[in-house]
């Protein structure tokens, strides 16, 4: 594989904006968080997956967007603590789960789900919050019964069946991500970013891009990170049923890259 400067692959991408329309590696149109448009780039640079060719690979991170969505920006996957656990699957999915809105059509009819996009700044409508213990250098998922949105009879329905499967306390173990490990991680996944966005069409079912906008992200600090999440611009999101763990996704809102990032640089 042949090597590049982080110049030379600005230049190379910049090629390829120039290029027009492209079609699409993956069959999914206009799809949520399918990671088609990054897809794409690295298939069009000759790359694999998440391997930028610069020397420095590992410090960079390759992430793309349709320039029309506003869906939240993966920043890394990481399964909550303790891990022995297996506390999405065993715990969440298990004991506050609640009817796959698919069961008995695409799945199984016991087909359960956990999905929940959640932040600090207040409970879900199911009582779930995201808590940023700078004390304990962790950050906690707590669940509150008395939080619940029961006005909604479906929920309300729901937080009964949580009372007769495992009661309406806390959650336990308590499911959390340590300030150490959260740190290497997501540090050294997007420590610096390459951001693209692309305008969409879809002729005869494929989808195509057309590159706009090139953002190189640089300056990530873990205190920016504690201090996203703090005020509800970094969520974490988890999408689990029976059948499969999608995986526990800490996500972006539109909009906040300088406040993850003390540089933000549009070079395209």
């Amino acid at each position: 594989m042949k090597l590049y400067t982080k110049d030379q692959l600005i230049q190379a991408i910049s090629k390829i904006y120039d290029q027009g329309w492209h079609e699409s590696v993956k069959k999914t149109r206009d799809t949520r968080n399918d990671g088609a448009v990054g897809n794409t780039l690295e298939s069009l640079l000759g790359i694999q997956e998440n391997n930028l060719p610069i020397p420095n690979a590992r410090e960079w991170e390759l992430k793309g967007q349709r320039a029309h969505s506003s869906s939240l920006v993966t920043l890394k996957h990481i399964e909550p603590s303790p891990r022995a656990a297996k506390i999405v699957p065993h715990l969440l999915l298990v004991h506050y789960g609640w009817k796959h809105k698919k069961s008995g059509i695409q799945y199984p009819d016991t087909e359960m789900s956990f999905r929940s996009t959640t932040s600090s700044v207040k409970c879900t409508s199911r009582g779930f919050r995201i808590v940023i213990d700078r004390a304990q250098k962790k950050l906690r998922l707590l669940f509150d019964a008395s939080k619940v949105d029961t006005s909604n009879e479906e929920i309300s329905v729901w937080l009964r069946s949580i009372e007769d499967r495992v009661g309406l306390g806390p959650l336990k173990p308590e499911p959390y991500w340590g300030f150490d490990d959260l740190k290497y991680k997501i540090g050294s996944k997007i420590m610096n970013c390459f951001y693209v966005t692309a305008d969409c069409k879809v002729e005869n079912k494929r989808e195509f891009f057309k590159y706009e906008k090139l953002l190189l992200l640089s300056g990530f600090s873990f205190e920016r990170f504690l201090n996203c999440l703090e005020n509800g611009w970094i969520l974490v999101d988890f999408d689990a049923r029976t059948g499969h763990n999608h995986g526990t996704k800490f996500r972006i809102k539109q909009g906040h890259w300088s406040d993850l990032y003390s540089l933000v640089k549009q070079v395209i």
